[in-house]
């Protein structure tokens, strides 16, 4: 059966650039210009992940995204913007979002996030799992290394633990107490400062990359955003 996406965009010409490139790939699409559709559209289509603008007439993508999501708590959105601002960005995640892409994008990358956000929702993962690019990083698994363009990070097994949580689907929320109880296997107050120092040396260590971020969202838990 072919994957369902709900695409909801109000710019013509790349509305049905990006739908009938989705078709080829043997997505199902249904493509919705104006936010007042997108709920009956949603409930008669039933799709399998959304591809969500952030500006659309009548209804913006943020409220569509949290109307989305209290009909169907686990539905994959990926919003689309022209802005990467941290607060817009957050914005859009504490709504319900699991992850983004930046306009102009590539089919190639959206159609890549696309399967990755099916994969999440299903269990599976992505193939090669032994190494992960992160912006101008990468993420050695076998090696236990952070590489950047002019040094290599050695990390400990929790460090490891900790940014594989944190990366294992970019640019979406990953809770605290998930972090918490996952990697320690409680809450406890020690293991929770002990987990603030963890988020600090990371921090330091993706100083490089100005277009990495890692956001505390408090009383919520981290975001690990790559802005491009």
């Amino acid at each position: 059966m072919k994957p369902k996406v709900l695409y909801i965009e109000d710019e013509p010409y790349l509305g049905k650039i990006v739908s009938e490139t989705l078709q080829q790939q043997g997505f199902d699409i249904l493509l919705i210009a104006d936010g007042a559709h997108v709920l009956s559209a949603f409930n008669n289509f039933q799709p399998d992940l959304c591809v969500l603008d952030i500006m659309l007439p009548n209804v913006d993508g943020y409220t569509l995204c949290k109307e989305i999501k209290a009909k169907n708590a686990s539905m994959p959105i990926i919003f689309l913007t022209a802005r990467s601002e941290t607060s817009d960005l957050v914005k859009g995640f504490e709504s319900g979002g699991t992850d983004y892409i930046k306009k102009p994008f590539s089919m190639e990358e959206l159609i890549v996030r696309i399967h990755n956000q099916l994969n999440l929702l299903s269990g599976k993962h992505s193939p090669g799992g032994e190494e992960r690019v992160l912006g101008k990083y990468r993420l050695s698994f076998d090696r236990y290394e952070l590489i950047s363009p002019t040094t290599i990070h050695k990390l400990s097994a929790r460090e490891m633990d900790i940014i594989a949580m944190l990366t294992g689907g970019l640019n979406r929320i990953v809770e605290r107490r998930d972090l918490l109880m996952k990697i320690w296997g409680d809450d406890s107050f020690f293991n929770s400062r002990t987990l603030d120092v963890y988020i600090r040396k990371l921090r330091a260590i993706l100083t490089e990359d100005p277009d990495i971020e890692l956001v505390t969202l408090k009383g919520k838990g981290y975001l690990f955003l790559v802005k491009y």
